[in-house]
């Protein structure tokens, strides 16, 4: 049985202050009151796991673990139809160690026009969430998609990571140009976190 998750303090299990303000926007009507990792200077675990579901499982559970607190973690990346789903959750790594998205934009549009002329620009983002309860260990997880096609160049300043060379399918402007409100009526991340809602909210 699922365990609902009430009012109070929730760690948001990380580093990326983007991702975190985008999450605690999502619970801003629920009263939770999101802490991310780094106010609490929970340190970023090795991501170990080959899925997205299994990285944002061990993030929640480590949070959970050494703060006493319920943890949400998000994983989550860009999958590129061309590159066989790559990066995928390597999507951070692909910005390199000081995480700058520029130098991972430029990475997978290069690797998309070595593919040739015939290689196309579909691709979807992913996110898996996970809430994890302290002491038994409970975790439960979510999946989201949202699909679209690579632009370039990158177009607008209001998203973060890929969101600016990504434009989901129906839509005229890049997930960077985007409202907020409007990205998360409908991205990978709104999805999955409506399941978590739906499951354990309300």
């Amino acid at each position: 049985m699922m365990r609902r998750l009430g009012p109070g303090k929730l760690v948001i299990a990380s580093h990326n202050q983007g991702k975190v303000r985008e999450i605690a926007e999502l619970l801003g009507p629920y009263g939770i009151e999101p802490v991310s990792a780094a106010a609490l200077d929970l340190p970023e675990p090795e991501e170990t796991g080959t899925s997205f579901v299994d990285n944002a499982d061990l993030k929640a559970r480590l949070a959970a673990d050494l703060s006493g607190l319920p943890a949400l973690a998000d994983d989550s990346g860009l999958c590129v139809d061309a590159l066989e789903g790559r990066p995928g959750i390597h999507s951070a790594r692909w910005a390199g160690p000081d995480r700058d998205f520029r130098i991972g934009m430029e990475r997978i549009w290069e690797e998309v026009l070595a593919k040739g002329p015939e290689a196309g620009r579909d691709a979807h983002f992913v996110c898996a969430l996970a809430v994890a309860w302290p002491n038994d260990g409970q975790c439960e997880n979510f999946e989201g998609r949202v699909y679209g096609q690579l632009v370039w160049p990158p177009r607008g300043e209001k998203g973060f990571g890929y969101d600016p060379m990504f434009q989901p399918i129906g839509h005229q402007q890049t997930f960077g140009e985007m409202d907020p409100a409007e990205k998360h009526a409908m991205s990978h991340r709104a999805e999955a976190f409506r399941k978590l809602v739906a499951d354990l909210v309300q």
